[in-house]
């Protein structure tokens, strides 16, 4: 099991596939294991060299229990550590939800290490204060709870995601609720001016927020969908992946 470095914190990573390199980054409560369940590896495996990692908190990552091991910095030098690990110099990002935020810190911390950024369901405006606390009462309640939550706002879990859930460490994502990546990164949005695909459901809550970003990004493409919600649109692999695979073919064109 091949595992990354950064000042002492494991990241766990795996690879699949060859051709550019497409880190892909999960949501959270989630791990790398989601891309293969909702149908992300086996296509893209095709076409590109896929690595796909565990977050800090998450999966087979490890799991620090002290909020400012949650920093925005560090979870981007998190993905720059599993790319120097490989020898990747440079990269095409992909993530949703918790990683596309997270792929906002990429962008203003490691831009020159990455070539475009796929972001859906996210935006990099703050949260607000009754979201965050209600997301970190949720976590202290432990995970059954927060489980319960999920599924009452719409995720459809199988038994084997729900047991993976089940295993997640509840302190630690607390400690990662705290922390810093939270608070606004609208600045970062007239930095980026590498090719952006920006996509998120209309019946989204964050769909206002993910259109208005790409409106303040020089080379974004903006796609949203109808009718479809959070867990909707990233389960959708099918729905996906024509607009994904067509927006980066694009980008290693030019």
């Amino acid at each position: 099991m091949p595992f990354a470095n950064n000042q002492g914190v494991r990241i766990h990573y795996k690879v699949e596939g060859k051709g550019p390199s497409l880190v892909l980054h999960h949501g959270l409560m989630s791990s790398l294991q989601s891309w293969y369940d909702r149908g992300y590896v086996d296509p893209l495996k095709k076409d590109y060299q896929l690595v796909l990692l565990d977050a800090r908190g998450h999966g087979d990552s490890d799991k620090p229990h002290d909020p400012k091991a949650y920093e925005l910095k560090l979870l981007v030098d998190d993905i720059v550590a599993v790319l120097d690990d490989l020898k990747v110099h440079k990269a095409h990002f992909f993530g949703y939800s918790m990683g596309g935020r997270i792929g906002f810190g990429v962008a203003k911390y490691s831009p020159k290490r990455f070539h475009s950024f796929v972001i859906g369901g996210a935006h990099p405006y703050k949260l607000s204060q009754d979201e965050h606390d209600a997301f970190l009462q949720l976590f202290k309640q432990g995970m059954d709870a927060v489980i319960v939550a999920m599924e009452k706002a719409g995720l459809k879990m199988t038994p084997e995601m729900k047991a993976r859930w089940a295993a997640n460490d509840s302190e630690a994502l607390a400690a990662f609720w705290s922390a810093s990546q939270w608070l606004g990164l609208e600045d970062v949005l007239p930095t980026m001016t590498m090719p952006c695909l920006v996509f998120v459901g209309e019946a989204d809550s964050l769909h206002s927020g993910a259109k208005e970003c790409a409106k303040s990004m020089s080379n974004a493409t903006f796609i949203s969908f109808p009718g479809l919600g959070h867990f909707e649109v990233v389960s959708q692999s099918s729905l996906m992946l024509p607009h994904i695979t067509k927006f980066l073919a694009n980008v290693i064109q030019t």
